[in-house]
């Protein structure tokens, strides 16, 4: 097996699990409300970590270091907040293939960008004429998918 294949495997995975978890949370959203969705799919996901942390002892025991990272690298939970809204609020409108192959399309436009300026403390990975071929590849298969 090569060693990059679990990793793209485990990746896939998150992508079936975004896909998932946008329609349920849009379901939920039709139910209670935005904001409340919101508020829910965080609620759970604290108490799951609390128990992961502190019951099945998972972690790796470093919240003392807190204090050492990067003020912007907390900015992850504020982001949380902004993804699940627009989830919520995109797919009971357009459907969620639609709203997923935007979704990967900004993430993979905006992860280039990342590597390639080594963005918040990233490895530094050129942008090539490979990406813009792929990326190119990859915004015409989404105008495919979102046209109707």
């Amino acid at each position: 097996m090569a060693p990059k294949f679990l990793p793209l495997i485990i990746a896939a995975l998150s992508g079936v699990a975004m896909a998932i978890q946008g329609t349920l949370n849009s379901a939920l959203g039709k139910v209670v409300g935005l904001w409340e969705t919101t508020f829910i799919v965080h609620l759970i996901g604290l108490l799951l970590v609390a128990v992961l942390l502190f019951v099945c002892r998972m972690g790796d025991g470093c919240l003392a270091q807190i204090p050492q990272a990067p003020w912007y690298t907390y900015l992850g939970g504020i982001l949380g907040v902004i993804i699940i809204y627009c989830v919520v609020r995109a797919i009971p409108k357009i459907g969620v293939a639609p709203a997923t192959t935007a979704i990967v399309l900004a993430q993979v436009l905006t992860a280039s960008l990342v590597d390639h300026f080594g963005l918040f403390g990233m490895n530094k990975i050129p942008f090539s004429l490979y990406n813009l071929i792929g990326t190119l590849m990859m915004a015409g298969g989404a105008w495919l998918i979102l046209r109707q």
